[in-house]
């Protein structure tokens, strides 16, 4: 699980996000929609690995796909890295999202850079129809918008300022998606505020959801207490770890705050 691959191509997205292409038929063979790797960063302030959702699986030519926002030390030395590179990664990692053949119709909603792990399970969902909702700040961070509308019949994009596609918040969209079609089950990907509302919206219309949660990791394998979440457990709370137990988690199961 712990092994050194190599980059393959790396494709910038906008000034702060990219898209790496890591060769590693082995993850490439196991990875599910909605399961991370452990990246080593390198760099001396970046010890701790990184966690970073599967994007995209190519299993035939043994490659996958990671995208990276540049917000800290870790995703800065990441981002000096070039083609041919050697990269220690540690996965497939977690609980992804299941993949139920019942599920005739979905939607996935996915803001920001929450919109990565959401691509691939698109690709390998059984539904006869498939839509999906992203929602960004601005025109300038909206990515792999193409890449999305191949992989779906319908696909809408929002923007918190307006600059491009339909204005506001993604949530908006999915309430009014809601309100015209029912949905066998929802996916959920993106900051916690969003993923909270667009929960309590599938809740209220009594469709299942899914979410995945971003959360710091230390060790990835649930030995630490890093990525801990509240999630509801016989009639009480507990904690979760994210690494292990998800990421991906039922939307009425966890406790956002």
């Amino acid at each position: 699980m712990n092994l050194v691959h190599r980059i393959g191509s790396i494709k910038r997205l906008n000034e702060d996000t990219f898209l790496m292409t890591i060769e590693s038929p082995e993850i490439a063979a196991s990875g599910k929609p909605g399961q991370f790797v452990n990246v080593r960063c390198g760099g001396p302030d970046a010890y701790l690995r990184r966690p970073f959702s599967i994007c995209r699986i190519d299993r035939d030519r043994g490659t996958f796909d990671i995208g990276v926002q540049v917000r800290g030390k870790g995703t800065q030395a990441l981002s000096a890295m070039g083609e041919g590179d050697p990269i220690d990664i540690m996965g497939p990692l977690g609980r992804g999202f299941s993949l139920d053949s019942n599920d005739r119709r979905i939607a996935v909603v996915g803001g920001g850079i929450g919109v990565f792990p959401l691509l691939q399970l698109l690709r390998e969902h059984p539904a006869s129809e498939k839509l999906a909702l992203l929602g960004f700040r601005t025109r300038d961070q909206v990515v792999m918008e193409e890449d999305f509308r191949k992989e779906c019949h319908e696909l809408s994009i929002s923007t918190d300022d307006g600059s491009y596609g339909v204005p506001g918040f993604v949530t908006s969209l999915l309430e009014k998606k809601l309100n015209e079609k029912q949905f066998d089950r929802v996916f959920i990907c993106g900051p916690a505020p969003m993923m909270k509302r667009a929960a309590e919206i599938c809740k209220q219309k009594n469709i299942p959801c899914e979410v995945s949660l971003e959360e710091r990791m230390g060790c990835g394998l649930g030995a630490c207490l890093v990525c801990a979440c509240k999630v509801r457990m016989n009639g009480d709370w507990d904690y979760a770890h994210v690494c292990k137990d998800g990421p991906v988690f039922s939307g009425d199961s966890v406790i956002f705050e």
